[in-house]
C-alpha cells in the first residue's frame, strides 16, 4: 500500500479534557467546535491556506478571537486535523485509507490554489491520481472509505473513478495481473502458481458495500468478457462474506438493532440473487439451495424465496444429500431438518419435469427423474435419525414422487427401517401410515428375506412380503432362512408370566396356521382367504396384538447392507421360525 508524508515539525497537538491545544508561545485566537472536541488554534496558521476560514474570519466583529462551529465538515474531527496540520506543518501520513476523507475536508475548507500555492488540495489530488489508482488494493480501500461520505465523494468524482480503476483490472487478462491481491482459497500457493487465477480480484471486491458491488458487477458483466461462471464464483465469495451461516446462527430477534441488521442481510441477498446469471452452470445448486436456506432464515420476501426455488429445482439432480440438509428454523422448533423447503423444491422440480417431458417414457426423463428419486431417498434416510421428525412429513415426502423415479422400494425400505429404530415408542397407528408407502412387491429378494425377519415393521407388512415372496417365489429353489443369533435371542430374553405364556402360545398356533392359509390362496384362494392373509391382525384381539408386539426380537439396522440373508422360499418355514423363536422366549 502507497503512502505520502507532508511536513516536518513533530506533532504538537495535546488534549486536555475535551479540548485539543497546539504548543506554542502564542495564545490561541481562533476556537474551532467540531461534534464534541474544541479545538485552541491560530488564525496565522490556518487563514493563510483555507479560503472558508478567510471568509468567515473577515465577517466576525470581534477582531482578538473567533469562536466558529464546523460540525458539517466530512470526515469529521479526524479530516479536519489533518487538515490543521498540515496548515502548522506537522507530518502527517496519507494513504488510502485517509485520503478520501482528507480530500473531501479541504475542499470543505476551501484549500485550494486560488488562496495558496501548492495547497493541500493539490497534492492529494496527485497522490489519488499516481498511486491510489493505480494500485489494485489502494483503489478498493479508498473505494470502500467513500461509503462513509457518498455524497461529497460523488459529488467530487472520487466514487466514479475508483470504480472505473476498479473494473479496468479486474477485465485484465490474468497474465497480464502484476499487482498484489488477496486470495486465501484452500490450496492455492502463490509459488506454484505463477499466473493470476481467473477469480483473483472476488475476495478483495466482497469487502465493498452491496451498492458499490452491484455496481462493479454490472459494469463488468455489461463488458462481456469475464465468463458467467466468474460471475457466480463473485456472488459466492461475497454471500459467504455477508450472509449468515443458517446452521450456526440463531434467529434473528425482535430487538431494534436486530430488525435493522436483518433488513440489511434482507436487502444483500435479494441483491446477490437479482445478480446470478441466467445460465445454467453460473452458480452451483449447493449455492442455491444455500441462499435459499439463508431467505428461509432471514424471512425474505415471497417473490425472492420463489425465483431461489425455481433456479434451485432446474439444477436438482445436481445436488447431493449435504445441499438438502436445511436447519429448520421455524417457531416450533419441533426437528432439525426443513423438510417443507425441501419438498418445495421437489414439488417444482416434478412441475417443470412433466411440463418438458410430458409422453416420453424412457431415456433422459427417465435417467433425470430417478437419480432425483434416489437424491430423496437418500435425503429420507437422513431425516429419519431425527427423534423429533414427525411421520407425516416423511410419508409426504415419499409420496411427492411419482412412481417411476423409482425402479425399487429398497431405499424405501431402509428409511422406514431408520425411522422405527430411531422411534421405538411410535403408535401402531402411525407405523402402519409409514408402511403403507412400502410397495412389497418392489422390494430385493434379500431385503425382502430381511423384511420378514424385522421385528419393527407390524405384523401387517410382514405378512404381505410373505404374500408377494408366495406369489414370486413358488418355483424357486428351497432355501433355509437364517438362523437367529445370540445376540437376537438375548435381546428377546425376559420373564414370562404363565399368563403370557400362554398368549405368546396362542400366537404361535396363530401364525403357524397362516402359512397353510396362503397355500391355498396359491391354488385359487377364495376372497376372504386373501383378506386374512393380508390382514391377519383383525382375526387378534388387542390385548395378543400387544402381547405380539412386546415380545418381537430386535433386528439391526445394519442388517440391510452387506448382509446375505437367505431367500426363503416357503412362509411355512418363516412362519415355523418365528414360532420356534415365540415358544423359545416363552419357555425362558
Amino acid at each position: 500500500m502507497k503512502f505520502m508524508k507532508l511536513g516536518t515539525r513533530p506533532d504538537t497537538f495535546y488534549t486536555e479534557e475535551a479540548a485539543r491545544t497546539v504548543v506554542s508561545d502564542v495564545s490561541s485566537d481562533l476556537i474551532i467546535k467540531i461534534n464534541n472536541i474544541t479545538y485552541h488554534l491560530h488564525k496565522h496558521q490556518l487563514l493563510p491556506k483555507c479560503g472558508l476560514l478567510q471568509r468567515i474570519c473577515s465577517d466576525s466583529e470581534d477582531s482578538n478571537s473567533v469562536t466558529l462551529e464546523l460540525h458539517d465538515i466530512p470526515g469529521g474531527e479526524d479530516a479536519f486535523e489533518l487538515c490543521a496540520k498540515f496548515c502548522y506543518g506537522i507530518t502527517i501520513n496519507l494513504s488510502a485509507h485517509n485520503t478520501v476523507p482528507a480530500f473531501c475536508a479541504a475542499k470543505f475548507l476551501r484549500m485550494t490554489e486560488s488562496v495558496e500555492k501548492g495547497n493541500l488540495v493539490l497534492k492529494l489530488e496527485s497522490f489519488f491520481n499516481s498511486c491510489i489508482l493505480e494500485g489494485w488494493k489502494d483503489v478498493v480501500v479508498a473505494l470502500q472509505s467513500t461509503g462513509k461520505l457518498p455524497e461529497w465523494s460523488e459529488n467530487l468524482g472520487i466514487t466514479r473513478r475508483c470504480i472505473d480503476s476498479v473494473i479496468e483490472k479486474i477485465l485484465t487478462p490474468p497474465a497480464k495481473v502484476t499487482w498484489s491481491y488477496t486470495y486465501t482459497r484452500p490450496g492455492y500457493s502463490r509459488k506454484q502458481h505463477q499466473l493470476a487465477p481467473k477469480d483473483w480480484w472476488t475476495e478483495d471486491v466482497s469487502d465493498l458495500d452491496i451498492d458499490l458491488f452491484r455496481c462493479i458487477i454490472t459494469a463488468v458483466r455489461s463488458a462481456n468478457i469475464l465468463s458467467p461462471q466468474l460471475i457466480g464464483e463473485a456472488l459466492h465469495v461475497y454471500a459467504s462474506r455477508w450472509l449468515p451461516n443458517t446452521s450456526k446462527s440463531q434467529p434473528p430477534e425482535s430487538s431494534a438493532s436486530q430488525t435493522e441488521d436483518v433488513e440489511k442481510k434482507q436487502r444483500i441477498l435479494e441483491t446477490v440473487a437479482n445478480m446470478i446469471p441466467g445460465d445454467r452452470e453460473s452458480v452451483s445448486v449447493g449455492f442455491l439451495l444455500r441462499l435459499l436456506s439463508i431467505a428461509n432464515f432471514l424471512g425474505a420476501s415471497p417473490v425472492t424465496k420463489g425465483e431461489l426455488i425455481r433456479r434451485s429445482c432446474v439444477q436438482l439432480e445436481e445436488a447431493t444429500v449435504n445441499d438438502l440438509l436445511f436447519p429448520s428454523h421455524s417457531s416450533s422448533g419441533r426437528h432439525f431438518y426443513d423438510v417443507d423447503l425441501v419438498g418445495a423444491v421437489l414439488q417444482s422440480f416434478l412441475v417443470q419435469w412433466r411440463r418438458q417431458h410430458t409422453g416420453e417414457e424412457g431415456g433422459q426423463s427417465l435417467r433425470l427423474i430417478r437419480k432425483v428419486g434416489k437424491l430423496i431417498d437418500s435425503y429420507l434416510q437422513v431425516i429419519a435419525r431425527d427423534v423429533n421428525m414427525p411421520v407425516s412429513k416423511v410419508v409426504t415426502l415419499a409420496q411427492a414422487l411419482p412412481e417411476i423415479a423409482r425402479p425399487d422400494h429398497d431405499d424405501l425400505y431402509k428409511t422406514i427401517n431408520i425411522y422405527l429404530k430411531a422411534h421405538p415408542d411410535l403408535a401402531k397407528p402411525e407405523k402402519k401410515q409409514l408402511c403403507r408407502i412400502l410397495d412389497c412387491q418392489k422390494l430385493s429378494p434379500e431385503v425382502r428375506a430381511h423384511a420378514v425377519r424385522n421385528e419393527r415393521l407390524p405384523l401387517r407388512t410382514v405378512v404381505q412380503v410373505l404374500f408377494f415372496e408366495q406369489e414370486k417365489g413358488s418355483g424357486s429353489t428351497s432355501r433355509k432362512p437364517p438362523p437367529v443369533t445370540g445376540d437376537q435371542e438375548n435381546l428377546s430374553k425376559s420373564k414370562v408370566s404363565p399368563d403370557e405364556k400362554s398368549r405368546e402360545t396362542q400366537e404361535g398356533t396363530t401364525r403357524t396356521r397362516m402359512p397353510n392359509v396362503t397355500e391355498r390362496s396359491r391354488s385359487r384362494a377364495t376372497d376372504s382367504e386373501v383378506k386374512l392373509i393380508v390382514e391377519p391382525e383383525q382375526n387378534l384381539s388387542r390385548k395378543e396384538l400387544e402381547q405380539r408386539e412386546k415380545g418381537r426380537m430386535t433386528v439391526g439396522e445394519e442388517g440391510i447392507s452387506g448382509s446375505k440373508f437367505e431367500f426363503p422360499s416357503s412362509s411355512n418355514k418363516v412362519m415355523a421360525q418365528r414360532r420356534t423363536n415365540s415358544k423359545g422366549r416363552s419357555s425362558r
